[in-house]
């Protein structure tokens, strides 16, 4: 029997995945969700699709989240029935990308070319003193595929590095903690900060006053997990405390950023508009299809998301 799959890709041209779709799996039927589609469907390959495709939907042996983040899927999980798994995305092409914009910003901080930026803007010419790489604590909150491969691609700078998750990882040069007991230890002097964590109920609010309070005077942040991970006002307080001198946002609460947040117009926040890790076409397309082949040869997939911890 053809296998049928649904696709719906939010802000995507479908035009290009459906094509890449087809000549990754040509013996598929393949259709594009429109509104009124309540056909059957084996398979759902979706990013923020609308309530009504996944409602009541008859077939469906599993759905694929075309992302790594599944906390939007998740919030429609009431409409996914309990026995139909979910899974998402583990790299197609966004590790390389999330690692190539964390030790970017992270050189960025090290070198305080952000400073010298400011001053060649106000024409001064000002030698800083440089950072000192043994205290230059670099710490990852999140050691899954994207935090392993940041921890990875900082390696060659010889920074102190340490990881956190909520269960115990272990990675050659990296010194890792895990679950809250050991957050406080972990965040001690950091004096830079990268979350790549998940969005779940137990992370929303996780980068708050308190846990900046345990950072090193005047740490840096980098924040490309989700914006809900960022209380807001708790950075801009931490900031002003001195506690934290300058942070770096690829995502935010509201996106896009209003134009009237107070993080447009602070001089030491850099914000950029969720691009640190873009889902490429080809490498989801070549992922997704060898993930339903292994499905449907009854292999145990790694890119299940366990719905209870939320990833």
């Amino acid at each position: 029997m053809t296998t049928r799959i649904l696709y719906y890709n939010e802000g995507e041209n479908p035009d290009e995945w459906l094509s890449a779709l087809a000549a990754a799996m040509p013996h598929a039927d393949i259709r594009l969700w429109q509104e009124g589609d309540d056909a059957p469907a084996d398979y759902a390959l979706v990013w923020h699709p609308p309530d009504e495709l996944l409602r009541n939907r008859r077939g469906l042996k599993a759905v694929f989240n075309l992302a790594a983040g599944v906390d939007a899927l998740l919030s429609q999980g009431h409409l996914i029935p309990e026995n139909v798994p979910v899974f998402r995305l583990e790299d197609a092409g966004m590790a390389i990308q999330m690692a190539e914009y964390a030790t970017y910003a992270t050189l960025r901080y090290y070198r305080r070319f952000d400073e010298y930026e400011r001053q060649a803007r106000m024409k001064v010419w000002d030698m800083l003193n440089p950072e000192v790489r043994e205290h230059f604590t670099v710490g990852i909150m999140g050691m899954g595929v994207m935090g392993t491969a940041i921890a990875r691609s900082l390696m060659p700078f010889r920074f102190p590095l340490r990881g956190w998750s909520r269960t115990r990882k272990e990675m050659d040069g990296v010194t890792c903690y895990y679950g809250n007991d050991q957050l406080t230890a972990f965040l001690d002097g950091l004096r830079l900060l990268i979350c790549v964590l998940p969005l779940t109920p137990e992370t929303a609010g996780i980068l708050n006053l308190a846990h900046f309070r345990h950072l090193g005077h005047g740490a840096c942040l980098i924040n490309l997990g989700r914006g809900e991970h960022l209380v807001d006002d708790d950075l801009l307080c931490a900031m002003a405390e001195g506690r934290i001198r300058a942070a770096t946002l690829d995502v935010t609460s509201s996106e896009p950023l209003p134009p009237e947040h107070p993080f447009w117009n602070h001089d030491n926040i850099t914000i950029t508009p969720h691009i640190a890790g873009l889902t490429f076409c080809q490498e989801t397309v070549s992922q997704i299809a060898r993930m339903i082949a292994a499905f449907e040869r009854g292999e145990e997939l790694s890119a299940r998301v366990d719905r209870l911890a939320g990833y």
